[in-house]
């Protein structure tokens, strides 16, 4: 009689199988991780972007004040908020939007913090020494701008009405390579996005994307 015993997977020869299988996707895992990251340095950089740009277009085309305020990370919860409102009391946000958990507002220890001697702060505006550097007019560090129908950006702060020049920073903390920077020209309204490159010489400078 013909028989008719099949022979299968050994205990071993699958124990083999599924370990080599694990192998292939911890490699794997591990060099999609740096593309994973500059994907949610990216993402946030272009919303913080996008955010700046619709308020600066809104206020223009409502002939509104719009309101842009900038909140620093939520640990375990996001990497910092960004609102976008008109300037009407008890106005609900227009905007919201926020930045992925490991990437934050923050001015990242390296980069360059003179506005006057190279390699110099984005558009030479404050010192890099906080996240948040608009109102240069009142010394920096403030978190909202205004933007007005004419598509200026003014501070509307206590003495109010100061033009507001500034910018905001964000990276993966301590990690030079990913830090962004958006800078912002208070009499125009122009807006800037920057990127933070290692030159030659091994200096961190700002270059505009």
């Amino acid at each position: 009689m013909t028989s008719t015993k099949q022979r299968g997977f050994s205990i071993i020869e699958l124990m083999i199988t599924v370990t080599v299988s694990v192998i292939l996707v911890a490699v794997v895992a591990v060099n999609l991780q740096p593309a994973i990251r500059m994907q949610h340095v990216n993402q946030a950089y272009n919303t913080t972007l996008m955010a700046l740009r619709r308020a600066h277009d809104q206020a223009a085309a409502d002939m509104r004040v719009y309101v842009v305020v900038f909140t620093p990370a939520t640990v375990g919860v996001n990497g910092g908020t960004i609102t976008v409102t008109q300037d009407v009391i008890g106005a609900s946000p227009s905007f919201t939007a926020t930045l992925p958990m490991d990437v934050t507002f923050n001015a990242t220890l390296g980069i360059p913090t003179s506005p006057t001697t190279a390699p110099t702060t984005p558009d030479g505006f404050g010192s890099g020494a906080n996240a948040f550097d608009f109102d240069q007019a009142l010394g920096g560090g403030s978190n909202t701008i205004y933007f007005y129908p004419d598509g200026s950006a003014q501070d509307n702060g206590p003495n109010g009405g100061n033009v507001n020049n500034g910018v905001v920073y964000l990276s993966m903390p301590g990690k030079l390579s990913t830090c962004r920077a958006i800078s912002l020209w208070g009499y125009t309204g122009r807006i800037r996005g920057w990127q933070l490159y290692q030159n030659g010489s091994g200096v961190w400078t700002w270059n505009q994307i």
